[in-house]
């Protein structure tokens, strides 16, 4: 077992040093301090009980408990009914758990504890949570009619409780099977001083409303009922009230119907009345005492109550009718006899009333003979009891406790030692106290005590107590374990405790002294036939039930068996079961006397360290190995963590079982080889093999994912794929379908304008078309419009037109440019710019109007070279013309290429196509230009920059109008600014420093092309046009 950082002395006290009683107590008393009230002993655990409810139960822990393994986690009682219930769901063992202690040790809290973690975490469902529901309000019925305070336990169980809980092979709770051992209804009828009568009791006056007192007949008032003690008549931290209520509801849950809880109300309440029946003494003729009833109302009430007549069950308690094969006498009963007969009545319709109740909560949550079921028991049932004076109910508690014992020790101690002997193993051997002597003394078939309490009863003559004794001081005079004054005598012994009729037994838990004082009576357990008849008689439906041995046409002479022999068989059945099962044990330990938090008594809690055999099994645990298992079904647990056994093996189970330990790495200290079994020493090493499967399992459910997921996948795409195929199938064929109706309307369509056209052209032949038509409309149209305008001075017409010829041209203008392409449009734009520049002011403009601008007059697409000129940003040329450059020093011409771009003006020459000058159109700050038919123009550029510091240049171009209206359009659209073109036929130009006046000047008119001549004289250059 891992030891946790947080952990409270030692948790499992197989690792405890060192190894003695003095220690142990010190642990238990170190974690019981710090309110760790769970201790491990391997897989017993011990619970010692903290009279106080602590923040470690929940459905938090229960998940938190689910999900880990036994050693994994502090001690828990969750942690071994997880380990129980796993075992039965997964290896379909059925499990047993053993709940031991003395009263007032928690048995019973331990016992709701693990079906509340079982119902937590078996399955769920509708029917799986009514199961669940009925198997838990099972316990508080069965604690209300069951439980009473006694002085060492509020909530003691006054009776034994088996519970077999059925489960599917899933591990959903199907149902379940309760067996209830000797339950004490001498507390019905008396109770020692400090104790109570049975819950139900006080629970009923307590929580009852007026109307159902009432109805029973009752009285709230507890001192008004003398089977009820009234010096204790409430109990610190428990409400009879509410208790009342949640015994209601749990009945109806449980399945009991309204007409059933009320009839166990009226039996319950007719035992209360039963003890207000006062006995008074009476006289027959012949002066022999008899009894008489002092009040007969207590007597009428229950009559009216359960349907009974009163005369008759007043004859039953003070009569008694003794019946032969021959006769019948009827004989009166006194007083002492009288009041027997009553109690006994109240005992045993008490008694019958908790076997129906128990009967009845089986037949709601018995499981189908016919499913296979797996069993968990659950067993909670008295503890060891030494009182200050110890009867026949003690006598047998005690006895059970021994058996139990028994069981614990063989299954514990003894067989452990006897199964390592059988495989093969090697070990220390442990010396254990076997109590088999004790329960022989007890249940020997002919010599024990309880065969000679049967004998005693049985034997003709007169019998007592007195006489029972004395048989068993002759017969166990010189046995160990028993004693009593005329053994002591024998041996010269004295002890004054020891009274004359008493005896004493030496029981595993220690010594016991007991009271012979009615041990015949009660044992006998005897109900006169008078009263069986009378209560057979009631018209009450379960009263009538309880006694079936009343009806006279199946009455017996048979004597029926005792009390003891009932139990004794009861307890011989309930060891065969434990025996059947695997056994977990909670040995629980009471830490003081006074039901006190945080007090730890350490001289009680020693004494039941030692009757428990805490010690011993200890011992054992630690000398041999904690975990064994057959080979084959850890084989089959475990050979997923080795990839030789995984996912098959061929070889034998021990082979396979060597293999997967030890491909783990395992010491060979902590394992060990049986013939059949494998042994594992400590729990650290099994928590380190489940962890590892654990682990292995995880790997191997993400492997079977990714194939389903692959397999999902690919199924889903195969099917997806095949809906592809068939939507596109039908959406060609629709498509195609749509495509030809569409083909089949159009050829319809085109058919028909061809039919009439040829209708219409053969039809113009003889009658030319639409004449009819338009000679209607010229001849309405006359008339319309010489009626019209006589309607009108003529004075009215010349206003209207000025203002509708503006409103019909704009109107025109739209349609037409709506109707004008990008191109177009571009082409007019360009137009408009150099109407705005030339128009009326030079005399080539007018030519240029209906002349389009092609931009392109030197064959720019063929001509790669000038195509490389460009930039790649430049875009597209917008004018390449060939120029002519005027000579600012001479005045000569030569020919030059001009490429206007978006950016740039280039000039080259017409051989190598190499750039001369390259001008960026933001240097261009002025051109000048004249007003005649030349194209003579010049470029004004800026002087900082490094092509205008040279001077300005004069060009001679045959589209003028052209080119400077495209380059005014790419000033503006390069630099936002309107360049500046001057037409004049004086201006002046820059060369380098200096200055040069131009002059243009119209020569005589020529029959050829404008002609320009040049002539340069000093600073004036005149240019004359011919």
């Amino acid at each position: 077992m891992p030891l946790l950082e947080d952990t409270v002395g030692v948790e499992d006290l197989v690792l405890l040093e060192p190894l003695e009683e003095k220690s142990l107590l010190e642990n238990l008393q170190l974690r019981y301090e710090n309110k760790e009230i769970y201790t491990y002993i391997g897989n017993v655990i011990i619970s010692v009980n903290p009279y106080q409810q602590l923040p470690i139960y929940g459905p938090e822990f229960i998940a938190k408990y689910q999900n880990y393994t036994f050693y994994e986690l502090k001690p828990h009682i969750y942690a071994l009914a997880n380990m129980a219930y796993q075992s039965l769901r997964d290896q379909d063992r059925d499990q047993c758990i053993v709940i031991t202690g003395e009263s007032g040790s928690g048995k019973t809290e331990a016992s709701k504890l693990v079906m509340s973690y079982v119902a937590a975490v078996c399955g769920k469902g509708e029917q799986v949570n009514l199961v669940k529901e009925q198997l838990l309000q099972s316990n508080p019925v069965l604690e209300a009619f069951g439980n009473a305070k006694t002085i060492r336990n509020n909530n003691s169980s006054r009776f034994g409780k088996y519970m077999d809980i059925e489960f599917d092979f899933k591990g959903a709770p199907l149902g379940g099977v309760i067996t209830n051992y000797l339950l004490e209804k001498s507390r019905v009828v008396k109770q020692l001083q400090g104790e109570r009568n049975f819950h139900i009791f006080y629970q009923l006056l307590a929580g009852a409303d007026a109307q159902l007192l009432k109805a029973l007949k009752l009285e709230q008032d507890i001192s008004c009922y003398t089977y009820l003690n009234p010096e204790v008549s409430r109990i610190g931290g428990m409400d009879d009230a509410s208790n009342f209520r949640a015994v209601q509801r749990a009945m109806t849950v449980i399945g009991f119907s309204e007409e059933e809880i009320r009839q166990v109300l009226e039996v319950t309440a007719l035992v209360l009345k039963l003890g207000n029946v006062e006995m008074t003494d009476e006289f027959q003729a012949n002066g022999i005492p008899a009894s008489g009833i002092r009040n007969g109302k207590g007597i009428q009430e229950i009559g009216e109550m359960v349907g009974l007549n009163s005369e008759e069950l007043e004859r039953a308690l003070c009569s008694r009718t003794m019946e032969t094969a021959k006769e019948k006498v009827v004989t009166v009963l006194n007083v002492i006899q009288a009041q027997y007969a009553r109690d006994a009545l109240a005992k045993n319709i008490y008694n019958r009333l908790f076997n129906w109740i128990v009967n009845r909560i089986n037949e709601s949550i018995k499981v189908g003979t016919g499913e296979k079921k797996k069993v968990m028991g659950v067993l909670d049932i008295y503890g060891f009891e030494i009182l200050e004076d110890n009867s026949f109910e003690q006598f047998v508690i005690n006895y059970c406790n021994e058996k139990l014992q028994q069981v614990f020790i063989e299954l514990t101690l003894k067989e452990e030692q006897e199964e390592y002997k059988r495989e093969g193993i090697a070990w220390t051997k442990v010396d254990y106290f076997d109590n088999g002597i004790i329960c022989n003394l007890i249940e020997h078939n002919q010599r024990g005590i309880l065969a000679m309490l049967d004998e005693e009863c049985l034997r003709p003559g007169v019998v007592s107590d007195s006489t029972f004794l004395a048989k068993l001081n002759q017969l166990f005079s010189k046995h160990s374990h028993y004693e009593s004054k005329v053994t002591q005598n024998a041996q010269r012994q004295y002890d004054h405790t020891m009274g004359l009729s008493c005896f004493r037994i030496c029981h595993y838990a220690g010594k016991v002294t007991y009271n012979v004082a009615g041990f015949i009576d009660k044992n006998n357990d005897l109900l006169f036939r008078d009263l069986s008849q009378v209560m057979w008689k009631a018209r009450h439906p379960l009263l009538h039930s309880l006694f079936p041995e009343g009806n006279p046409k199946e009455a017996s002479l048979k004597r029926p068996p005792t009390a003891g022999a009932q139990f004794k068989s009861s307890v011989a059945i309930l060891m065969k079961n434990l025996y059947s099962k695997n056994p977990n044990y909670i040995r629980c330990i009471k830490p003081n006397e006074n039901q006190q938090r945080g007090q730890f008594s350490s001289e009680l809690v020693v004494v039941q360290t030692r009757y428990l055999g805490l010690l011993e099994n200890v011992r054992v645990r630690r000398a041999g190995y904690a975990f064994r298992q057959g080979y084959k079904p850890f084989l089959e647990r475990y050979r997923l963590l080795s990839p030789c056994t995984w996912p098959y093996w061929n070889g034998g189970d021990r082979e396979g079982v060597e293999k997967v330990l030890g491909e783990l790495s395992i010491s060979s200290e902590e394992l060990a080889y049986g013939k059949t079994k494998l042994f594992i020493k400590s729990p650290k090493t099994l928590f380190y093999l489940e962890e590892k499967r654990h682990l292995r399992l995880q790997q191997l459910a993400i492997l079977i994912q990714k194939v389903y997921r692959g397999w999902r996948c690919r199924t889903h795409y195969q099917l997806m794929r095949k809906s592809q195929i068939l939507i596109s199938a039908w959406f060609r064929g629709n498509k195609q379908k749509k495509h030809y109706g569409k083909m089949k309307a159009s050829a319809l369509r085109i058919q028909a304008f061809v039919r009439g056209w040829k209708a219409r052209k053969n039809y113009r032949k003889y009658f030319r078309s639409g004449a009819t038509l338009t000679l209607a409309n010229f001849i309405y149209r006359s008339i319309v419009s010489t009626w019209f305008l006589s309607l009108f001075p003529s004075s009215t017409f010349p206003s209207s037109t000025m203002i509708l010829t503006p409103v019909l041209c704009s109107s025109q203008c739209k349609k037409f440019r709506d109707q004008l392409s990008p191109k177009q449009v571009q082409t007019l734009k360009e137009k408009l710019y150099a109407s705005e520049l030339f128009k009326g002011k030079k005399a080539s403009y007018p030519q240029s109007v209906p002349v389009p601008f092609r931009g392109d007059y030197v064959g720019l697409q063929g001509n790669p070279k000038l195509q490389k000129l460009q930039g790649r940003d430049e875009g597209p040329v917008l004018m390449a013309e060939t120029v002519k450059k005027v000579n600012r020093g001479n005045g000569k011409i030569s020919a030059r290429i001009l490429l206007l771009t978006k950016g740039h003006v280039i000039i080259t020459d017409t051989k190598k196509f190499q750039a001369q000058t390259i001008i960026g159109l933001d240097s261009v700050a002025e051109v000048s230009v004249s007003s005649l038919q030349d194209g003579l123009f010049s470029l004004h550029l800026n002087e900082i920059t490094s092509v205008g510091s040279k001077g300005d240049i004069l060009l001679i171009s045959d589209h003028v109008v052209e080119l400077l209206t495209k380059m005014y359009q790419a000033v503006l659209d390069a630099t936002q600014r309107q360049l500046s073109v001057t037409v004049t036929e004086k201006f002046s130009v820059r060369f380098k420093d200096k200055s040069v006046a131009v002059k243009v000047i119209e020569g005589p008119v020529g029959g050829g092309k404008n002609k320009l001549i040049c002539k340069k004289k000093g600073s004036h250059l005149e240019v004359t046009v011919q």
